[in-house]
């Protein structure tokens, strides 16, 4: 299954919304996931002016189908993002 498919997978239709990053089925971990998609067809513009997409996953461990945000995944520790991702940005022409 290639993630970045313009297609969704079949068992993407039952997915439902989990409000935390994790199955909402089981509770399983995303690294449980056996497969994503990413419906990069229709991004959501938050108020920042920043993108977000639907990321989809299918549990491995009970195969429910599941989504959340991209924006709602929690950083990882080597990714070297910050905690505070609406952090102020210091514009470099400002004298």
């Amino acid at each position: 299954m290639n993630p970045f498919s313009p297609v969704p997978p079949s068992w993407a239709e039952s997915a439902v919304h989990a409000h935390q990053f994790g199955c909402p089925c089981c509770g399983a971990d995303v690294s449980k996931s056996t497969s994503v998609w990413i419906n990069r067809r229709s991004p959501v513009y938050t108020e920042g002016h920043k993108r977000k997409w639907q990321e989809f996953y299918q549990c491995g461990e009970c195969q429910a189908a599941w989504w959340a945000w991209s924006s709602d995944r929690p950083p990882i520790e080597w990714s070297g993002e910050r905690e505070e991702p609406d952090s102020i940005i210091e514009d470099p022409f400002d004298f």
